[in-house]
């Protein structure tokens, strides 16, 4: 039997509880830790259908699959009666669209510059979920962006910020770069009052989106959106978006860096989640001449590392298509006989668009009677 909610023993449990999980997340370096219930997010499940039956998912077909977990938590788990959000700034030391003015250059997410965070917060997570369980007697679990859990949302009931337009969790305190992380667990403990929203009639973040990729304000079409397309999306990617994309080859920080309350943000202060001196402003170049094994020892203990080499030189080259840069042409035309199509084909389009037409059909001629891939032949055909 639950023993009464008001009893004071139950209350100074809670608030002893609670008081100990806040000094372990700020021990493990999180910047904020906050708590809602399970049930904090009624208005998810109907939203994530919405979301999905538009289509705007794109080709992951993992968010329709678990759906219903991913929409209640206590779907996930039936257990759970608190669930813990914490929240660790990641903020760069520059604004990162000020890369875009050099188009040789190839732009990498924030937060892709340095170590995997999901190893990084999970590992924090993990230790503060044992000592919790420990001194609790209560059963955890953490999620950490690898299970069915609908982060952002929950982030907001527990009041770490507020979803803004783009979608994407903001806080007033860390603006727009808060990785998320989340412990479930059967304990009771002190909920906290969530955050309301605070965009107003902004819209910044929506008018900096480079392929307009917001339907409306809080709405988001995968299937337009660089981040996605550049790290979820395998196969081609629309040729009517690609000159949208720039030099921007991982991820896309656009959005998040236009938020007006990232005036409020501070430099992330766990050095794993600074960014490397050669991630932030790497050559193009370099980039295209990496073969599997150079590409697996450069992005070692890296997000990036995970959509693996052929597809991270397929967001290069459409880069090098955009840079106007004929320094970049023979390493381009090197990755006409590559073995992925996928690079192939897209080393078709960036040349089209870094050499003379005579040049080109030169290169058609020599290239095409001897191509078998449907998709790379049509990239041929198209540049005709």
């Amino acid at each position: 039997m639950d023993e009464p909610q008001n009893d004071p023993k139950v209350i100074k449990r809670r608030t002893n509880l609670t008081g100990f999980l806040r000094k372990e997340a700020e021990a493990q370096g999180f910047d904020l830790c906050r708590i809602t219930l399970p049930d904090a997010i009624p208005q998810a499940p109907e939203r994530l259908q919405q979301f999905v039956d538009a289509g705007r998912h794109g080709t992951m077909a993992w968010m329709e699959e678990t759906k219903e977990r991913r929409g209640d938590p206590r779907v996930l788990w039936s257990d759970v009666r608190s669930i813990v959000m914490f929240g660790m700034n990641y903020g760069p030391d520059e604004d990162p669209r000020a890369l875009q003015a050099l188009p040789d250059k190839a732009a990498i997410s924030v937060y892709a510059r340095n170590r995997d965070y999901h190893d990084v917060i999970k590992g924090r997570l993990k230790e503060i979920a044992t000592r919790f369980a420990a001194r609790a007697g209560a059963d955890v679990k953490v999620f950490v962006d690898t299970a069915p859990v609908m982060e952002k949302p929950l982030a907001a009931a527990a009041g770490l910020g507020w979803q803004g337009k783009h979608t994407n969790l903001v806080s007033r305190e860390f603006g727009s770069w808060l990785f998320l992380g989340s412990l479930f667990t059967t304990a009771e403990l002190e909920i906290d009052e969530g955050e309301r929203d605070h965009c107003g009639s902004c819209r910044a973040c929506l008018d900096a989106c480079p392929t307009d990729a917001f339907p409306a304000p809080y709405q988001i079409d995968a299937r337009r959106c660089i981040s996605y397309l550049t790290i979820e999306h395998k196969g081609v990617i629309d040729a009517a978006l690609r000159p949208a994309f720039g030099n921007r080859i991982y991820g896309c920080d656009d959005c998040l860096a236009a938020c007006p309350w990232n005036k409020f943000a501070a430099e992330a202060r766990e050095m794993k989640l600074k960014a490397r001196d050669d991630l932030k402003a790497p050559d193009i170049a370099f980039f295209l001449t990496l073969d599997d094994s150079g590409f697996r020892t450069y992005f070692s203990g890296s997000p990036v590392k995970r959509i693996g080499r052929d597809r991270f030189v397929r967001n290069v080259l459409i880069a090098a298509g955009n840079s106007g840069s004929a320094a970049l042409v023979p390493a381009c035309e090197s990755l006409l006989d590559d073995v992925s199509a996928d690079v192939r084909g897209m080393a078709v389009w960036a040349l089209a668009r870094l050499v003379l037409p005579d040049r080109f059909a030169a290169l058609r001629g020599e290239h095409l009677p001897r191509e078998v891939d449907g998709t790379v032949r049509a990239e041929w055909m198209m540049e005709s």
